[in-house]
């Protein structure tokens, strides 16, 4: 049976510009995420039947298809919102260098 190749992977997850920090390093320094990039933001949402806009981080999260279930979970474990945001994006493309450095910082294998 031949070996599953690990894929790349991108999930954004907003924060609270207090806690970004700390969660993307987190992220890096147990292996879950290669790279986390931190960009500010203004989201405007609906929570609890009112629209409201407030100043987040959008956490640009590197990593491999393999620590995405792993990532959520300390996502939650970590994350101060209710209902942090998680979503899974697939590159069509990676570049060569990139991906060999990122399967390897994300997860070590």
């Amino acid at each position: 049976m031949s070996e599953r190749l690990r894929r790349p992977i991108v999930v954004l997850i907003s924060a609270a510009t207090t806690e970004a920090e700390s969660l993307a390093r987190a992220l890096v320094e147990e292996r879950l995420a290669a790279c986390v990039s931190r960009v500010p933001v203004t989201s405007t949402y609906r929570w609890q039947g009112n629209v409201t806009s407030d100043d987040e981080v959008l956490l640009i999260v590197k990593t491999s298809d393999d620590c995405v279930p792993a990532l959520e979970q300390r996502v939650q474990e970590l994350h101060s919102y209710d209902v942090p945001e998680f979503v899974v994006l697939d590159p069509t493309a990676v570049a060569d260098s990139y991906l060999a450095w990122l399967l390897e910082a994300a997860g070590g294998n």
